[in-house]
């Protein structure tokens, strides 16, 4: 019987084949709907998570996943707001000094107190302080030595050779005084003492058979060292030693605070002014306030007598700037005194031959009403370090110009500095970096709050590279 029925069953799935296949494939899409809609749900419910506090007061997720807001509202510290990358993009034309720095790089600074060494080049030019008289009778013989006094000694060396400008040498023929060659007069040193610099003449006047003998020369004439001249069998030198100068700035905590209230936050708005709006007017106001103490700070720690700490104060560039200009307010500044500008800017350092000029307004219209030459051309338009300059070509090197607010700012609009960017370096103790304070639960205020801090500050690694402007 009941393999009859069996029998039957099968007959009647075979013959209705199509319709159970239906029915099937029915049930299984009515099945996945179902899960489909459970997922929905089960996501519309996460979507909604919140934090508890754990047994040793850490922050736990549940009934949701990991969000932004729970992070920051949980570990506000976990994630960086992107103003870190931004700020450069910040207005960069009102603060050139620090734009580029912040180009350049940021070396990390172990401690708020920055020592850093710079080595200088050793000088190549002094003064005569006394007459030297040329002796009218000189016996045959060796050519004559002679000690002369410098107004700094200390720069010459055995072997070193002098040239005494605007004092002639003579021809190897001569046998006068009166014979005078175009060349200037060429010392070489024999030794230097307590007494003085021993020298003998190497185009001196010759004398009673007796050659390169020593000429008058003129106390005040200027003396300058250039190389050193060995004999054959020479092998060694005197020594040249150079030793770098320690100097010291002090780093300062730059802070700027961010605040809006609750209701604020939430009530509607004619325009769409927002927490990142007031980041970013606090980010340039920040800036304004650290270009002014990186040109004109001075670096110092003091005692706070309420806060009961000390206080560091960086340093301002304007003050380690290793050469001065003067613009006398009588003659004002022509084209001859822009080229002896350009000269003092490029000449007597190592330093590269593109430097930055930042003056305030008085200055830079002074540049503005010169008549331009050949050999000084301005009007061409260079960008760097994201900051757009005009750019002034000489003989001597380029100078990229800028107008500088901060100048006139500080009663100052008259006075610039040039600056190599070569040589200009920043420490940082603190990165620029941002964090969210929560008053609320502190029980301070209802708002939301943004603090920004850096502890950092600018060095010139090579004083006489960088130049300040001064009027008078």
């Amino acid at each position: 019987m009941n393999c009859n029925k069996f029998i039957k069953a099968m007959r009647w799935m075979r013959s209705h084949k199509k319709l159970i296949i239906f029915v099937i494939t029915m049930i299984l899409i009515a099945i996945l709907a179902s899960c489909l809609n459970g997922g929905q749900a089960g996501t519309a419910t996460m979507a909604v998570g919140m934090l508890i506090t754990g047994l040793e007061n850490g922050k736990h997720v549940v009934d949701g996943p990991l969000t932004t807001d729970l992070s920051r509202e949980g570990s506000p510290d976990l994630l960086l707001n992107e103003i870190d990358q931004q700020i450069v993009k910040i207005r960069p034309m009102s603060t050139p000094i620090d734009q580029i720095s912040r180009y350049g790089g940021s070396k990390h600074a172990g401690s708020m107190i920055v020592d850093f060494y710079s080595v200088d080049t050793k000088a190549t030019r002094t003064t005569l302080t006394q007459d030297v008289e040329s002796v009218d009778e000189v016996s045959s013989g060796e050519s004559p030595t002679m000690v002369i006094h410098t107004a700094n000694d200390d720069i010459f060396d055995p072997t070193d050779t002098i040239l005494v400008l605007n004092t002639p040498g003579y021809t190897s023929d001569n046998n006068t005084l009166s014979e005078e060659s175009t060349q200037d007069l060429e010392l070489y040193v024999l030794n230097r003492d307590s007494n003085g610099v021993t020298v003998m003449a190497v185009n001196g006047p010759t004398i009673n058979g007796v050659s390169n003998c020593i000429p008058d020369i003129s106390s005040g004439s200027i003396l300058v060292r250039m190389g050193r001249a060995a004999s054959e069998l020479d092998v060694q030198s005197p020594q040249f030693e150079s030793l770098p100068k320690k100097s010291r700035n002090l780093c300062q905590i730059f802070k700027m605070q961010v605040e809006q209230s609750t209701l604020q936050r939430l009530s509607n708005k004619e325009v769409g002014w927002t927490m990142s709006d007031q980041e970013e007017a606090a980010v340039y106001d920040m800036r304004m306030g650290m270009e002014k103490s990186f040109l004109f700070g001075s670096a110092r720690k003091l005692w706070d007598p309420v806060k009961k700490e000390h206080v560091y104060f960086t340093g301002g560039i304007w003050n380690q700037a290793g050469k001065d200009f003067f613009i006398e307010s009588s003659t004002g500044l022509d084209t001859t005194r822009m080229v002896d500008l350009m000269h003092d800017a490029f000449t007597g350092n190592t330093g590269s031959k593109r430097k930055i000029l930042i003056g305030g307004s008085k200055l830079i219209s002074r540049f503005n009403k010169l008549d331009y030459t050949r050999v000084i051309s301005a009007g061409q338009h260079v960008s760097k370090w994201g900051i757009d300059f005009t750019e002034i070509r000489s003989k001597f090197g380029c100078l990229y110009v800028l107008l500088s607010e901060v100048f006139d700012e500080v009663d100052m609009a008259e006075y610039g500095i040039v600056i190599d960017p070569e040589y200009i370096q920043k420490y940082t103790h603190i990165p620029f970096s941002t964090e969210q304070l929560n008053l609320k639960k502190s029980g301070v205020r209802n708002v939301d709050a943004l603090v920004m801090t850096e502890a950092s500050c600018l060095v010139l690694r090579y004083p006489k590279a960088h130049m300040r402007i001064n009027f008078r």
